[in-house]
């Protein structure tokens, strides 16, 4: 079996470990846990990762959030997987910093890189892990606050929430959706 993991986010140094990167961040732990490595390849960077007896394909779009479906859909068809194969990790502001969510489907919710997959995949209907950033910025600073960088007091949380993230990406299609949602969605992080 094989699954397209996909990270969203966005290439060059000044977008690294920002909130808007968090997708590009968890697919590298995931991959760094696994010992794999990632190529430069066509509208990615690419690692191979076989576990359990299954190929996971990671990827992380060169394209810019704006394009992720470009590469989502080049990765799906070169490789042959199908779209319930497919996992989308991303930030997620209407979501609170101590929260993630993983659905099979749903709307774009004003993300630019969904609505890029959802336009090049002609579909909704793909899974996607929601990493919630919160919404602490003042009115009309919304693009600063998702470009900015993570604070001293959130890094905690966040460190938990992408082991979590990597756990998740393990378990999805080992044990399947229904079981890994119900656990997943109740968790809140970081709150002792």
């Amino acid at each position: 079996m094989k699954y397209l993991i996909v990270g969203l986010g966005n290439i060059g140094n000044e977008y690294a470990h920002t909130r808007h990167n968090i997708g590009f961040d968890v697919v590298n732990a995931f991959v760094q846990k696994h010992g794999g490595q990632f190529r430069n390849d066509r509208l990615a960077f690419v690692s191979d990762i076989k576990w359990k007896g299954k190929l996971y394909v990671c990827i992380c779009p060169t394209t810019y959030m704006n394009l992720s479906g470009k590469a989502v859909k080049y990765w799906m068809e070169k490789e042959n997987i199908s779209v319930e194969n497919v996992l989308v990790i991303l930030d997620d502001l209407a979501l609170p910093l101590e929260q993630l969510r993983l659905r099979t489907a749903g709307s774009d919710a004003g993300h630019n890189g969904l609505k890029s997959i959802q336009d090049s995949l002609g579909t909704t209907q793909y899974a996607r892990l929601r990493f919630g950033i919160g919404n602490n910025f003042p009115k009309g600073m919304q693009a600063e606050f998702v470009l900015s960088r993570w604070n001293k007091e959130e890094e905690p949380v966040v460190q938990l929430k992408i082991d979590a993230s990597v756990g998740v990406i393990e378990q999805v299609f080992q044990q399947g959706f229904s079981s890994t949602m119900s656990q997943l969605n109740q968790q809140v992080f970081g709150r002792s």
